[in-house]
């Protein structure tokens, strides 16, 4: 894949949301609400599947070598045994198929970026979840059910994700018509 210096510039704008995503932050249990997932959207959204994931790719990557730009300012290979840290790998799938479904036919509607955010919201809970359980109960010990974690991890964060979806679906469709980045056009 060859990349342009507009695609790289792109990318970099959006590993950067994402963190500045990250810093937005209101601790309430294991997993913090952030705005972390709005940019992961944006990025599948505005600069397609490869890019957008490639976008996440680069974030996870800057957190893992030590710059703390994850959740709570915190970053290095530690991490990675954080109960949440699941719910980051999402990030670079969800940031791929919301792209895919976006840019699946020429003509892009709000209601098809809804979607989009739905599925890849629905994608990064399919990561953090059983991740949250994995590291909750198994490495730390604890005796989670299903159900708590699911409470602790998804159900509280509905209301905001649906706020989230209805953000990316307005501004999603709004970066597409300015920026004209895309080979899309809008219904």
């Amino acid at each position: 894949m060859k990349i342009s210096t507009k695609d790289m510039a792109l990318v970099a704008v959006f590993t950067a949301l994402t963190g500045i995503g990250a810093f937005i932050s209101f601790p309430i249990g294991p997993v913090p609400i952030t705005l972390q997932s709005l940019f992961v959207i944006l990025s599948g959204i505005v600069i397609g599947p490869k890019l957008g994931a490639l976008s996440q790719i680069i974030y996870i990557s800057l957190g893992l070598i030590g710059i703390p730009i994850f959740a709570g300012l915190t970053g290095g290979v530690q991490t990675i045994m954080k109960p949440s840290f699941g719910f980051i790998i999402g990030f670079v799938f969800a940031a791929f198929i919301v792209g895919k479904i976006v840019n699946s036919e020429r003509k892009v509607s709000s209601k098809r970026i809804f979607i989009a955010a739905l599925v890849g919201t629905i994608t990064i809970y399919l990561f953090g979840l059983p991740y949250m359980y994995y590291m909750l109960n198994i490495i730390m010990g604890k005796e989670f059910s299903f159900i708590q974690i699911f409470n602790m991890g998804c159900l509280l964060f509905l209301p905001g994700d649906f706020a989230k979806f209805i953000i990316v679906s307005i501004v999603g469709t709004k970066l597409l018509k300015t920026l004209n980045i895309s080979k899309l056009s809008l219904n």
